[in-house]
């Protein structure tokens, strides 16, 4: 498996006709969003209080797929969904300074780390000649996965709320979710 980064495409990367990146595209698409905005007078802290951990995966809409208008929760997304130092990191911020009490895991299927290895670090060190200082964290059973999550939640001494700590798995074909039971 190759892990260079993929080739440039000018179809792509650039419109033909207008020269704009995708990121121009985005700031431009703000700019029309802030003609429009009105500060809705929210508070950081999340009004469902609750903390959504997920896939970075571009095919979850969570706030549609829970039901969640703006304000409701904190958002946290990474590769996979899966609890790591940062994730507890913001996690911890989220309940001691947010005042979250509730913690949603999701995992999903076809996820792209129930493909990789930690080969991949090992091939990136050899690409560019730096180890990262971070693991993959790939898995090749979800469910298991999913309750490692929960149990990283549930023995952090960082985390003061973790009686009400769950874990999913989103079907990306149905838009279902379903619950994983944590270890006994």
């Amino acid at each position: 498996m190759s892990i260079s980064a993929p080739q440039p495409n000018p179809s792509t990367d650039r419109d033909a006709r207008t020269g704009e990146t995708v990121t121009d595209r985005l700031v431009e698409a703000n700019r029309k969003y802030a003609e429009k905005f009105t500060d809705p007078g929210m508070d950081a802290r999340p009004v469902q209080r609750v903390a959504v951990v997920a896939c970075m995966d571009a095919r979850l809409d969570l706030h549609e797929a829970l039901g969640l208008e703006l304000g409701d929760c904190h958002t946290i997304r990474n590769a996979g969904g899966v609890v790591t130092d940062d994730i507890i990191r913001s996690l911890t911020i989220s309940q001691r300074a947010l005042g979250t009490r509730s913690v949603v895991l999701i995992h999903h299927t076809g996820c792209g780390l129930l493909s990789l290895t930690e080969d991949f670090r090992h091939e990136l060190e050899e690409e560019v000649g730096q180890r990262p200082s971070w693991a993959v964290e790939a898995f090749k059973d979800l469910d298991a996965d999913v309750r490692q999550s929960m149990q990283r939640v549930r023995t952090s001494p960082f985390l003061v709320h973790t009686d009400d700590v769950r874990g999913f798995v989103f079907d990306v074909t149905t838009g279902l979710l379903r619950e994983v039971a944590p270890r006994a």
